[in-house]
């Protein structure tokens, strides 16, 4: 590390800064995507002569943290900088379950951190398919938001209400009603070379693939993103409709892991590989 090597807060000042190296890393992230994550988030920059050259984040959801936009300049690697970022972000975040997706160059460092991996996320991605938008399920209204949060809560063990409400704000949320009492729903919502349609919160993955049918239905030919994980089972339907596999990351834990409600409800997709 150079002598001129500092850390400060990660502000709304940094954005520009922070586009910079997920550009010149390859990912797809818009700087409004740093800014949605940057919302609900706490975190630091590594800052060098000025300029920024490393960043982490760590975004609240009670008993349960992730950790997320974890990039290092490429000059600047090979010296302990990303460990440093990472466990400055943390100590901004008490929780007792740490979540995050790894990709394989981070690994090494998140295993010297405690973090163990728990499963695989399947990023799939392209052109929508034209197809039919199936039965029972509708646009979700602002009075839903109680019950979508208590939904997402049962099937992550998380509480990510401000989540919820910021991607009813962005974007739209479609549901399944059952007797009058909502059973699942999908976020929709723009990022990086199109949209992102995630979380989907199900009971099985019949109900899944219905909330995620009427959104493709909606966006015929639109370039869609699902970051769905392995055991959800959903990559040959996604594949079919038009969204190849394109990557993904590890899933990793540390700590003591939320007990999870009483529900048969799961998460099949998430909202971004840095929100879970």
């Amino acid at each position: 590390m150079t002598d001129t090597l500092s850390f400060d807060q990660f502000t709304p000042d940094h954005l520009d800064g922070a586009l910079h190296l997920s550009r010149e890393a390859g990912w797809p992230h818009r700087r409004e995507d740093w800014q949605f994550v940057l919302r609900l988030s706490r975190g630091v920059v590594a800052l060098s002569g000025g300029k920024v050259v490393g960043t982490a984040l760590a975004t609240p959801f009670g008993a349960v943290a992730m950790a997320n936009m974890i990039i290092v300049d490429r000059a600047m690697r090979g010296r302990g900088l990303g460990r440093s970022l990472m466990q400055r972000a943390m100590a901004l975040v008490e929780a007792p379950e740490w979540r995050l997706v790894a990709t394989a160059d981070g690994l090494p460092l998140y295993e010297k951190l405690g973090f163990v991996a728990c499963g695989r996320v399947l990023q799939h991605q392209g052109p929508v398919a034209a197809q039919a938008a199936p039965d029972g399920v509708e646009w979700a209204v602002q009075a839903d938001l109680p019950a979508l949060v208590a939904l997402d809560r049962q099937a992550t063990g998380a509480d990510r209400a401000d989540l919820i409400a910021e991607l009813m704000a962005e974007g739209r949320l479609a549901v399944i009603r059952e007797g009058g009492a909502l059973a699942g729903f999908v976020a929709l919502r723009r990022f990086g070379r199109g949209e992102v349609a995630g979380p989907v919160i199900a009971a099985g993955p019949d109900e899944a693939q219905r909330l995620l049918g009427f959104v493709f239905a909606q966006r015929e030919g639109a370039f869609l993103r699902v970051d769905t994980t392995e055991a959800a089972g959903l990559a040959p339907w996604l594949a079919a409709q038009g969204l190849a596999a394109a990557g993904g990351g590890i899933a990793m834990r540390r700590g003591t892991p939320a007990a999870p409600e009483t529900s048969p409800l799961q998460c099949f997709a998430l909202a971004a590989q840095a929100l879970g």
